[in-house]
């Protein structure tokens, strides 16, 4: 009995948390499934009812090679001597990556096919943007969201520290400035797009004076490809950098203040103190931080569908906003086929960045 009693016991745990687990596995999993067969699947209509005809991968061989493909992967031209520049260096990186690794004390072929996945498929994503960044190419939506995604989330770093390091000086209203940097993310994304199509209005929008004075009054700046993904960028960036202040404003007032003080008492400048402290000491947050803004940054359709419609053309339409593109003209297969193939390309990208980045990167800490 009491055997039985001790069982029940070690059971209950299980038992009252089983329910939870099944319905988030429910949740989770079937919508992914579900949208996996549809992937695979033409639709059709019929007399009042609809058809999911399985064609395998169709929908993802049209994406790749068929006649989309200049939509999603982009027109593809010669490179530029900048872009063979550019290939060549990254063919280099990751072959001294991959030859350090071999003659690393820690060799193992797990680990070597790894990374040569990781360099194969790199490169192959390097190729792409230099052959349609060219001036005759033209970036399809796989590029465009890899652009969206690395030139945002640099600036939004990079401006996002320098306004922590701002705000923890001992200077006057840096508490207001606090409460104001913020703002930004407290605006939906569909509130920012607006407000960017209405600062950027050369027509009559509330800069229309500072347009005229410089001669810029009843222009377009959405004609432009790199125009129109400026802008979408700088919306981004505008409202995504307050994410990256807070927390590395947190991370900056969490760091011990000893050893600045003992570096300040061994005779060290600011930037010597930055670079051998402070960044150290921030490295794991910064690391997490990217990780979480980069996995987001990819999902990026509210800016360049109001902002831009995508357009001119589909310069600046990104994976999602060409799902969405699909779908609603019931292309539910060849939709969910870019969902999926975005899904792949997010999970490959937060992979590679924990195992092969932030691990380490941790480790030297």
């Amino acid at each position: 009995m009491n055997a039985l009693v001790a069982w029940f016991d070690s059971m209950a745990t299980n038992v009252f948390i089983l329910p939870a687990v099944l319905v988030i596995l429910f949740l989770a999993l079937v919508p992914l499934f579900l949208s996996l067969y549809v992937s695979l699947t033409r639709l059709s209509f019929g007399q009042g009812s609809f058809v999911l005809t399985f064609v395998g991968l169709d929908n993802y061989a049209k994406l790749l090679v068929g006649i989309d493909h200049v939509h999603f992967l982009g027109l593809w031209a010669d490179p530029s001597p900048i872009g063979w520049l550019v290939l060549g260096l990254v063919i280099l990186a990751f072959a001294w990556w991959l030859i350090r690794y071999v003659r690393g004390g820690e060799f193992a072929v797990g680990g070597l096919v790894g990374r040569i996945v990781v360099a194969s498929v790199v490169t192959v994503l390097v190729w792409i943007m230099v052959q349609t960044i060219a001036n005759s190419g033209r970036p399809g939506t796989v590029g465009v969201t890899l652009i969206y995604v690395f030139v945002d989330m640099f600036f939004q770093y990079m401006i996002g520290l320098g306004l922590a390091m701002l705000c923890i000086q001992h200077i006057p209203g840096r508490r207001f400035f606090r409460v104001v940097f913020l703002l930004p993310m407290m605006i939906t994304p569909v509130g920012v797009a607006y407000t960017f199509r209405m600062l950027a209005d050369t027509y009559k929008g509330p800069f229309y004076p500072v347009w005229i004075a410089l001669g810029l009054g009843g222009t377009s700046w959405a004609d432009n490809a790199w125009g129109a993904r400026i802008a979408v960028m700088v919306g981004d960036i505008w409202q995504w950098t307050p994410f990256m202040f807070i927390v590395l404003l947190a991370a900056l007032e969490s760091q011990s203040i000893e050893e600045v003080e003992a570096a300040v008492v061994d005779g060290a400048n600011q930037w010597q103190i930055f670079w051998s402290i402070t960044l150290p000491s921030i490295l794991p947050v910064s690391t997490t931080l990217i990780l979480i803004r980069m996995i987001e940054a990819f999902k990026i359709i509210d800016l360049p569908n109001v902002l831009t419609n995508g357009g001119p053309g589909t310069a600046t339409e990104s994976m999602s906003l060409h799902a969405y593109t699909l779908w609603r003209v019931l292309d539910v297969g060849g939709s969910a086929a870019i969902a999926y193939m975005l899904l792949i390309l997010v999970t490959f990208s937060a992979m590679s960045f924990v195992n092969l980045v932030r691990t380490r990167a941790q480790a030297v800490i």
